[in-house]
Formats: structure tokens, sequence, C-alpha cells
């Protein structure tokens, strides 16, 4: 064994003639304990709240979305995307018609948006998972329209669904808007019951979905459509594909993946990923930094072994390799154990979702967990960059005063 590792190891776990710099150095180890298990437990939740997120938002959007790249609708009814509908590996073929409008219930006005949808909408199975309360139907048997609405706006107008007396009252401006003395008559109202609430994050839950036919009254639009959303079977190429329509529908149109539809949401997720990092890692940099605090005692509290063994041939780098790799063992030690520690609360959450959010919505009960092999990796490398900073200028402070070390001896 190195001997400096060696001679290291030994004042680790050797009691010290000052108890307190025992404490100190349990301090320290506690410290990066506690600072490692957190950045796990914290990034752990955090990528599991991330998944739920994305899941969400991938049950409610399309894989690709077409929309026109000037105005805001474009004609359907094109040899091209007449053949693209008939395209086998498409599982579902939208065409969606939507629009801000007012959205009047009980007497309680709300700006929202209106999301007229085609039937094959309804064939993305995982709607349901979005869904809080009621269901997600659109006509009944009979062909009437429903509409299911944004958990914001059932909030904000108090809806009931169980209250068959009051409906949705939506209004549009007509388009020749601004010709009648009355201003009521400059819009087209339309009423429709509410047959269920979805909820998945702030950007969706203001929107009303409704067949397309309805949405097409409302706005007075027989024909032209807002975009097309589409879905495609399991081991679909869907970069290959975006690539594809892009080029043969021509450049009067957009191509958009997940991603690209709502970039602000995944901006929004990076940076709350990396800005809880940095603030966990500031919280490690000062648990670390008390290893400089116990390594200048024990360099006071050994002045005497380290005279003996300067006399014996010891050098400098000797000296300052010892107390390196003593601040390096308090750093892994506790950082090893902090992760295990981590990783064993996260996998229990995990199981048994313990630690509750304090919602019984149906979508999220407990704080989800996911784990991420790189998250590990990070907090490891993390806390070996800091402690090789904390360690090295522990170091250095070693040998200061050695010659009078040797003269004191």
């Amino acid at each position: 064994m190195n001997t400096s590792i060696y001679i290291a190891k030994r004042y680790l776990f050797s009691k010290k003639q000052t108890h307190a710099i025992n404490i100190i150095s349990g301090i320290s180890m506690l410290g990066v304990l506690v600072g490692s298990a957190a950045l796990i437990i914290i990034l752990s939740v955090f990528n599991g709240l991330e998944t739920v997120i994305l899941s969400l938002y991938s049950n409610f959007t399309p894989q690709l979305k077409i929309e026109p790249l000037r105005g805001k609708t474009f004609d359907p009814n094109t040899a091209y995307f007449n053949a693209l509908a008939k395209d086998k590996s498409i599982v579902s073929y939208t065409q969606v018609l939507e629009e801000k409008a007012l959205i009047e219930y009980a007497g309680r006005p709300f700006i929202g948006t209106v999301k007229g949808v085609s039937d094959d909408f309804l064939k993305n199975r995982q709607l349901d998972s979005t869904i809080q309360t009621g269901s997600f139907t659109l006509k009944d048997k009979k062909g009437e329209s429903f509409a299911v609405i944004g958990a914001t706006i059932q909030g904000s107008l108090g809806i009931n669904l169980k209250n068959n007396f009051n409906s949705l009252q939506i209004f549009s401006p007509k388009r020749t808007a601004g010709t009648s003395s009355l201003p009521m008559n400059d819009f087209v109202s339309r009423s429709i019951m509410p047959s269920g609430v979805f909820g998945i994050q702030q950007d969706f839950d203001d929107i009303v979905v409704t067949p397309i036919e309805f949405t097409r009254e409302l706005l007075e639009e027989p024909k032209n459509v807002s975009s097309l959303e589409i879905n495609f079977m399991k081991g679909t190429d869907v970069d290959d594909k975006q690539d594809e329509i892009a080029q043969k529908a021509g450049g009067h149109f957009v191509v958009k993946n997940r991603k690209e539809q709502n970039t602000e949401l995944y901006k929004t997720i990076n940076y709350e990923r990396w800005s809880i990092f940095m603030i966990l890692v500031f919280v490690m940099v000062i648990a670390i930094f008390n290893i400089i605090g116990s390594l200048t005692m024990l360099v006071m509290d050994k002045r005497k072994d380290i005279a003996i063994l300067t006399s014996l041939g010891a050098n400098k780098g000797l000296i300052q390799r010892i107390f390196f790799f003593e601040g390096m063992m308090i750093s892994l030690i506790g950082c090893i154990i902090g992760i295990a520690i981590g990783f064993i609360i996260c996998l229990i959450q995990q199981q048994f979702s313990l630690i509750k959010m304090g919602s019984k919505t149906s979508v999220l009960d407990a704080y989800p967990v996911a784990f991420d092999p790189m998250n590990f990796v990070l907090v490891f490398l993390t806390v070996i960059v800091i402690a090789v900073i904390a360690s090295g200028i522990s170091a250095r402070l070693s040998v200061q005063g050695l010659d009078d070390m040797k003269k004191d001896l």
C-alpha cells in the first residue's frame, strides 16, 4: 500500500489527542453524506416529475403537427394530404380547428381556446389518463356534442359536471363583426354540456375540446383547419416521417414534432433541473470545505508526527499527500454512503409511495421517482472535483511552518 495512503487511513480512524477533531471530521463526513443523498433524492424525484409531465403532455399532443407557415388556417383537402391520411403507418389523422373564444358558465366569463377535433382524435388510448373527473366523451350515441374542459377552466368557472341545468356558453366574433348596432349580434353563440375535466399543465388546461363540427359552426369555418395532428404506429421513425412530410407538403407548411410544439416546456424543465442542481452543489461546497478546518486541526494535532516523518527523510510532497488523501477519504466515504442512502430512500418511495404530495388528484398522488444512471455519475464526479480542491488547499497548508515543527521536536 502507498505510504501516504496508509498513514492517511491510520489518521482517519485513529483517536486524536483533541477529541474535537474527531467530531469535526465526523461532521464533515456527515455533511458530504447528507449532501450526496439530497442530490440523488431531489434529482431522482425531479426526473420522476419530468417523466410524468412529459408523459401527460405526450398523451395529449400528437407525434407530428402540420401547421400553415402563414395565416391561421388552410384547406386540408389537397391531393397530398388526402393520400397522407391513407398512410398505413398512421394510427390517427386528426383535423383540428381551434381559436380563442369567450367561455361563459353560470354568468362567469373566461377567455380560453376552443379546440375542435375530428373523430380520429379519440383513437389515442392515453387520453383517459389525463382525465381528473368525468370522461373523455365528445359525442353520445345520439350524436349530441359534448366538451372536455381543462382543469384551469373548471377552477375559474366553478363548473359542476353533475349539474345538468347549466351548460357552457361559447362566444366567437362573426366574420362580419362590427356591422351591427347591437354588440351581441356581432358574436356567434353556441351552448355545449361538459363531459369531463382533464389536467396536464397550465399551457393546456385552458382548452375546451369539442367535436370539429361544433367548432365549425361556432367559427363559421366550413372547410379549413388550423392544423393536422398525426400519430404513428409503434416502431415508426418519426424523424424520417417529419422530414418526408415537410418535403412533400411544400414550403407553405411547418411540420413540428412534440418538442417543437412546446419548446417553452422543455426549456423550463431544463432550467429547473440545473437550478436545483446548482443550489445543492453550493450546499455541498460548504459541507466539503469543512474538511479544510478539520484537516488544519489535524495538522496541529500531529505536529510531532510530521516532524518525526521529516526527520526520517519524508519530504514535503509525502506530507502533502497524506493530508490530501485524508481529505479525499472523508469525502469519498461520505459520498458513497450518501449515494447509497439516497438510492435506498428513492427505491422505497418508488415501491411504496410513502411520501404524498398532499393532493388526491387522479393524475399524481405521491412524489414520483425515476432513476437516471447519469445522476449518480454526476453527483460522484461533483463531489470528487470539490473534494480535490478542498483537499488540495488543506495539503498545501499542512507543510506551512514545517521548519518550526522540526525545531519544536
